[in-house]
């Protein structure tokens, strides 16, 4: 549905996007993740034909960005970041003129409307200016203005930024019930959202990609996968220390907690140790309080991919 082959952005001498590319199916609901100024959202832009690519080429169904950019655009919801609205229109009147602007005509166009008044829970606010709402309200609003003329392809930066996280839950469900016949790309710089509803993840870091995987797969390369946290007693914190250090793929144990009655063990390039753990436990009579096997930590895998020193590694 969306592909992307060695797409590049120049400004002048710095380039912002270095040559990327990657394909999106039908169906999936993609992160798009970076720090700020990898060139998430000059990308995003690309896509949807603000601005055009310095090389490269992009398409949206089968349509190209910059041959074709109109019926590109017709496929597309768009959320930029920190949506821009018209302030003095109310709600309700600047949905109908995006409908309008959408090619909807007549009854069609408060149809539209109405059933966006609903989808994103805007009737508290359906007659009010958009520059007298609250943050998380305009976001609602720059979310149904993406929706209304139900597109095949949605790109949304940053959809939850300001709401509170009952909005938040209500937001990233209709993303993830949208997504069995939507395509989807979603640019946040929350893990958290990634793992509740993205399917696959790209992360971008100056301009090019340095990791494209499953939510699950990326937790596989963090050193907390397959670590085990536990609670033992105190008095048997050293000894245990001592046997978990020489159990087959253990690579560290350290100590955790005030009261120091936790440890975590590490394992060597994310072994499964768990079931090694718990057979010496019983063996040697340690009082175990809480066991805990850890799944990865998509943070920490994304602070490793995104560093300097790491991504100047790989281009040598």
């Amino acid at each position: 549905m969306i592909s992307v082959s060695k797409l590049v952005k120049e400004f002048g001498a710095f380039r912002a996007v270095n040559g990327i590319s990657f394909d999106v199916p039908k169906g999936q609901i993609l992160g798009f993740l970076g720090p700020n100024g990898a060139g998430k959202s000059t990308t995003m832009k690309m896509l949807t034909g603000f601005i055009e690519p310095s090389a490269g080429t992009a398409s949206v169904g089968g349509k190209d960005v910059v041959k074709d950019s109109l019926a590109v655009r017709r496929q597309i919801g768009y959320l930029p970041e920190s949506a821009p609205s018209y302030g003095e229109m109310t709600v309700s009147e600047f949905l109908c003129f995006i409908a309008e602007i959408r090619g909807k005509r007549s009854a069609a166009v408060r149809q539209a409307a109405e059933a966006m008044r609903e989808t994103c829970d805007l009737s508290a606010v359906w007659n009010q200016p958009i520059e007298t709402l609250s943050k998380g309200y305009r976001q609602r609003v720059g979310f149904a203005q993406a929706l209304i003329h139900d597109p095949p392809v949605l790109i949304l930066d940053e959809p939850t930024d300001g709401l509170d996280p009952n909005q938040k839950h209500e937001v990233r469900n209709l993303i993830k019930n949208m997504g069995s016949n939507k395509t989807i790309i979603l640019s946040t710089h929350i893990l958290e959202e990634v793992e509740a509803i993205c399917q696959r993840v790209v992360i971008i870091a100056h301009g090019g990609i340095v990791a494209d995987a499953t939510p699950s797969e990326l937790r596989q390369q963090s050193k907390f996968h397959n670590a085990v946290t536990m609670k033992i007693a105190p008095n048997q914190i050293e000894k245990a220390k001592a046997l978990l250090s020489n159990i087959g793929g253990v690579a560290a144990v350290e100590l955790l907690g005030i009261d120091n009655d936790t440890l975590r063990v590490f394992p060597k390039q994310g072994e499964a140790i768990a079931l090694r753990i718990s057979e010496l436990s019983r063996k040697e009579n340690l009082s175990i309080h809480q066991l805990q096997v850890e799944q990865g930590r998509l943070d920490e895998v994304f602070r490793k991919v995104t560093k300097s020193d790491n991504l100047n590694q790989k281009s040598h």
